[in-house]
């Protein structure tokens, strides 16, 4: 019902900035929460930074002052501008939306960051 497609990933030079972008289709509540996850392998995904239909925020700590999240509630879209990226931001990034209690994900894509 609820599919989730990212798109903006891709390799870039540390000191340098990225956006990704989330398209959200289907069943969507009005009053939902969507954002962004990250995942390296051996370790578990963690939040990055997610933000409420009503415009409520939250950064994990190694971002927050980098990161900025956004959304086009009209359009289903979330937004993550990753600015003054390090190497240890390379990971693969998901996108999420939690729609009346249920947790969505996208496939995910590859962020790479070079020293």
């Amino acid at each position: 019902q609820v599919q989730l497609v990212e798109s903006g990933g891709g390799l870039v030079q540390a000191g340098e900035s990225m956006r990704l972008s989330c398209a959200a289709s289907g069943s969507i509540f009005s009053i939902n929460i969507m954002g962004w996850y990250r995942q390296v392998p051996g370790k578990q995904r963690e939040l990055v930074a997610v933000m409420s239909s009503g415009g409520s925020t939250n950064y994990a700590d190694s971002v927050k002052g980098r990161f900025i999240i956004s959304r086009d509630n009209a359009k289903n879209m979330v937004y993550l501008q990753m600015n003054s990226l390090e190497p240890d931001d390379t990971a693969v990034y998901y996108c999420s939306l939690n729609n009346r209690g249920v947790q969505h994900w996208g496939q995910g894509t590859q962020v790479t960051v070079s020293s």
